[in-house]
């Protein structure tokens, strides 16, 4: 995919959060803070919950985490989406029979888009972004 696949810039604008809570997180982040033509894409990355309309979760999610993760999104105004990104978010990844890694985040919130990899690319987070510009409009 390139970058100008997502074309949300000429239709309206998505705030985007990020909880990197491992290493996916710095692909997420790289994916945010290093793609120059985002605010023309119509992506604006956001640090508070209620600013946002999508919700990525990077990383791995444990279950003294899960409330916190929870909270975040209910603070979040509707509509409300979720992107879960990276094989721990997805399915707890190499973690996932550990008796403290939630088994994906899929179980406690609606995922729209799971992106696989273990990390996935920086692209990856905007390929995610792609395939939920496709689902909601």
């Amino acid at each position: 995919m390139t970058v100008s696949t997502l074309d949300w810039g000429t239709t309206y604008r998505v705030t985007v959060m990020d909880l990197g809570l491992a290493c996916c997180g710095v692909e997420v982040m790289a994916a945010l803070d290093g793609e120059p033509d985002l605010a023309a894409l119509g992506v604006d990355p956001v640090r508070a919950a209620g600013e946002a309309h999508v919700l990525v979760v990077s990383g791995t999610v444990t279950d003294a985490m899960l409330p916190a993760v929870i909270a975040t999104y209910e603070e979040m105004p509707e509509p409300r989406y979720v992107l879960s990104v990276g094989a721990c978010s997805n399915t707890g990844g190499p973690y996932w029979d550990s008796y403290s890694v939630t088994k994906g985040i899929d179980q406690v919130l609606p995922v729209h888009v799971a992106v696989p990899g273990c990390p996935p690319r920086p692209e990856a987070l905007l390929d995610g972004l792609a395939a939920l510009h496709r689902l909601v409009s």
